[in-house]
């Protein structure tokens, strides 16, 4: 497992503050020991947790952003695709959004070649008119990241030790 340190005070401060402030603060940490991306490299020295936390923050970061068209323009597909990042937030105990991925990866699995393809932006913001199987599926994150960002909280304050090394 990679270690990932956090100061018991920061944790403390951070969780007084709510469950976004914990989940970034462990979040931001796990980044930053990992040298800001996650790598193929930087993965096989991480535990399966810590790559499904980074892998939730990637994905709310690109679904907030541009969607699943952004998601998947942007080479993150094969990730949340081709991996069992679904069954992943099943076992964390985010169902609903254990099958939001899966019915997007239908979706993935019809489109991905054309959203995958170089392009310009012009063409890219096109994609949003000429693909609109994913706009519910945008909203349906959208409108459930907060609780889902807290059930991802719950899990990470639950397996705290399995993700972090706390220092006094």
């Amino acid at each position: 497992m990679m270690t990932v340190s956090i100061q018991d005070e920061e944790l403390r401060k951070a969780a007084e503050e709510g469950f976004d402030a914990f989940l970034n603060l462990v979040i931001d940490k796990t980044r930053n020991a990992m040298g800001g991306e996650l790598t193929a490299e930087n993965m096989a020295q991480m535990s399966s947790n810590q790559i499904t936390l980074m892998g939730y923050a990637m994905l709310r970061d690109e679904l907030m952003d541009g969607g699943f068209i952004q998601l998947i323009h942007n080479g993150y597909g094969p990730f949340f695709f081709r991996n069992p990042f679904d069954a992943a937030m099943r076992n964390w105990g985010v169902v609903e959004l254990c099958r939001l991925m899966r019915r997007a990866k239908k979706q993935y699995l019809r489109y991905r070649e054309e959203i995958e393809k170089e392009m310009n932006d012009d063409e890219f913001m096109a994609l949003y008119e000429k693909i609109p199987a994913f706009e519910d599926l945008d909203d349906e994150f959208v409108s459930n990241e907060e609780k889902w960002s807290e059930q991802v909280a719950v899990y990470v304050d639950e397996h705290l030790t399995e993700l972090v090394e706390i220092k006094n």
